[in-house]
């Protein structure tokens, strides 16, 4: 059985629950000593704003391309066996499951940090988005997890850029031999002029 043959990646449309015995039946097996699952439910309460309940949309061709290159990505982190994934679209009342993860393993360190790994993925870079509707009013959230992601991405591409700014001028025919110096006129590149 390949590795996707081992993966259950499901996006519910509206008006679909999430069955969590289905995915703990899926990823049972002799061989897994650890079953690790995440539910994600929605809450009553956020900041002190009562929780009506919350509302999911998802680009759903992309949303399961990214799904399951992140179950590739924890098989090869982690020794797993089978790994499922159920996030629901629509609305998701206060109670009810929104989001379930379950992962089988041989053991149980490799299934719970797998199991954090792929829920910390999906909320970070899944093309899934939320709103919140509060008693008051409702608001499209952004998950914490995503802006770290992206703060996380920035950094590295700058990183990632000054090594290639750096490799150029010592790839370059004069090397070592160029000076650069900054003139005070133009010193300040982003305009910030503290004087």
């Amino acid at each position: 059985m390949s590795s996707e043959e081992k993966n259950l990646i499901e996006i519910l449309e509206e008006g679909h629950k999430v069955d969590i015995v289905k995915y703990i039946d899926y990823v049972s097996a002799p061989q897994a000593g650890a079953i690790a699952t995440f539910s994600g439910t929605t809450r009553d309460m956020f900041e002190g704003k009562a929780v009506l309940e919350l509302r999911y949309e998802a680009y759903v061709p992309m949303a399961t391309r990214c799904l399951s290159s992140i179950c590739t990505a924890a098989r090869s982190n982690w020794d797993i066996h089978k790994i499922a994934v159920a996030h629901r679209l629509g609305p998701v009342p206060v109670g009810e499951t929104s989001v379930f993860i379950a992962v089988s393993s041989v053991h149980r360190a490799d299934g719970l940090d797998a199991c954090k790994f792929l829920i910390d993925e999906l909320k970070a870079t899944v093309p899934i988005w939320k709103k919140e509707v509060y008693t008051n009013g409702e608001i499209w959230k952004e998950n914490s997890e995503f802006l770290e992601k992206r703060l996380e991405l920035a950094e590295k591409r700058d990183s990632l850029v000054k090594k290639l700014v750096v490799g150029e001028h010592k790839r370059s025919c004069c090397g070592s031999k160029v000076r650069v110096q900054e003139d005070e006129e133009h010193k300040d590149i982003a305009g910030d002029n503290s004087s």
